[in-house]
């Protein structure tokens, strides 16, 4: 009896492997690049190295961004050549009574913010992204990962407005364990090419989603990666394409919600 429990245990596994191994258009695990904060150096050395692969990320942008303001043709073409414009806030408040939260401004102070304020302003910078890039699907990015203001959720006031939200926990999930309101990812700070490139390897074993966060690319940001470890990543994950879904965010969460919902009645 206890070989035949033995058995049956072992298929199950298999079998549940092989349809993890499905759920991602039939390849082995997804990999979403994603840029935080609209900076220079998103137009002056992620997006060249992104395009010369042709492979696509998500670019989630202050409105009030400078590199915005005075680039604005430019993040233009980001999205005709089909990375997303995801919503990181207009003025990214972040929660100033936190600790370690001393470059928080009075302004942006997200602990002295109403709801009503934050939905707000949050929606006007989809409206202001909408007259960039004329999407009206997208994902937003909790600046500092603040989910609340007080013990209360933003993300449930905003929802009708997007189609997911990332976070900054760190953790890969399978596609049905992935909680569309709060995306785990890997924030990156100077870890090396070699690092990134395991935690690739560990998804394509795992059949699960990764979703990595930058800030800096080569500098322009005190969260940085290195151009070369930066490069080096993109060109592991083109040279493995055909066993990786790369798209962004917007797409995959999209995909995750339709694979979900379609398994809420089984």
């Amino acid at each position: 009896m206890r070989i035949f429990f033995t058995f049956l245990f072992i298929v199950t596994m298999v079998t549940v492997k092989a349809q993890n191994a499905q759920v991602w258009k039939n390849k082995q695990c997804t990999v979403v690049l994603t840029y935080d904060d609209a900076i220079d150096v998103d137009l002056d050395h992620a997006i060249p190295v992104l395009d010369s692969l042709k492979l696509k990320g998500t670019f989630y942008l202050i409105g009030s961004s400078q590199s915005l303001s005075s680039r604005m043709d430019e993040w233009r073409k980001v999205a005709k050549e089909g990375h997303e414009l995801g919503n990181h806030a207009m003025f990214h408040p972040c929660d100033g009574s936190k600790p370690g939260r001393g470059f928080v401004t009075p302004e942006n102070d997200l602990s002295k913010y109403t709801m009503a304020r934050e939905a707000n302003e949050i929606k006007m910078n989809n409206l202001l992204l909408k007259a960039i890039d004329g999407k009206d699907k997208r994902t937003f990015a909790y600046p500092c990962g603040d989910l609340k203001i007080g013990n209360e959720l933003i993300y449930p006031h905003i929802e009708k407005d997007f189609v997911a939200a990332r976070g900054v926990g760190a953790g890969m999930q399978t596609i049905d364990k992935v909680n569309l309101s709060n995306i785990d990812c890997y924030m990156i700070n100077g870890q090396s090419a070699d690092y990134m490139i395991n935690l690739v390897k560990q998804a394509m074993q795992t059949h699960t989603l990764l979703v990595f966060l930058f800030h800096g690319v080569g500098g322009g940001h005190n969260l940085n990666v290195g151009l070369g470890e930066h490069s080096k990543l993109l060109h592991f994950l083109k040279d493995n394409e055909k066993n990786i879904w790369i798209a962004p965010m917007v797409d995959v969460a999209e995909h995750i919600k339709t694979y979900q919902d379609s398994n809420k009645s089984k």
